[in-house]
């Protein structure tokens, strides 16, 4: 049986926490998906750490997604994600640094694989040095990975499918996932999850956040 691919619904475009992702957040909590996240930029400390809080409170997993690539500030993540007692720390290059706080907090390490550049991101790399890397990571203590699919320089559909396959890791397709006919795809190739934030800022899959949310729950259950 092939496995249902998870949204995980970021509350953030380009990159960034959105400014009134709280707000956003309470017009979605009840809606269909399991899981919410955010970016490590965008907004205060103390507004992530309550903003955590209050996503746990109400029965949903929690993701941070952060995008650094040094060990000093993919560590100054991985720290703030066990503060808030996150679920999911997808992002980072990888770092044994980061996997040890992850370990130390129970908290699920999906890091980068490939050349990553800029912010918002953009991956480089061949397919075969993806996958490479990726079980030698799996090795080293990765629980799965945060592949920036449909952000690749060559063809994305192969990368994707080719890295799910030949992986057998939990793989989340982050970044870009903004139409139908990629939903098709990442359902195609049985992926743990999937991101959406800004396709959901830009109303590419309805209106309003929340209706969003739910159309593509469904459209994934179909």
């Amino acid at each position: 049986m092939k496995n249902r691919p998870k949204l995980v619904v970021m509350l953030t475009y380009n990159d960034r926490t959105i400014p009134d992702a709280e707000k956003v957040f309470e017009e979605c909590k009840n809606s269909k998906a399991e899981i919410f996240g955010f970016k490590e930029e965008g907004i205060p400390h103390d507004e992530v750490v309550r903003l955590f809080g209050r996503i746990k409170e109400c029965g949903k997993q929690t993701a941070l997604e952060v995008v650094a690539y040094d060990e000093e500030h993919c560590l100054e993540g991985a720290r703030l994600a066990a503060e808030c007692g996150v679920d999911h720390l997808m992002g980072t290059m990888y770092y044994d640094s980061v996997a040890e706080v992850c370990k130390r907090n129970g908290m699920e390490y999906l890091p980068y694989v490939g050349e990553i550049t800029g912010r918002p991101s953009v991956l480089g790399g061949s397919a075969d040095s993806m996958i490479a890397e990726a079980r030698t990571l799996l090795e080293k203590g990765a629980d799965g990975f945060d592949l920036l699919g449909y952000r690749y320089t060559g063809d994305a559909g192969e990368l994707i499918s080719r890295f799910v396959k030949e992986t057998g890791a939990k793989t989340v397709i982050a970044g870009s996932v903004d139409s139908f006919e990629k939903l098709d795809a990442v359902k195609a190739v049985s992926a743990w999850a999937f991101t959406i934030g800004s396709a959901f800022v830009e109303e590419r899959f309805g209106k309003g956040f929340a209706a969003q949310i739910d159309a593509v729950c469904d459209y994934m259950d179909k």
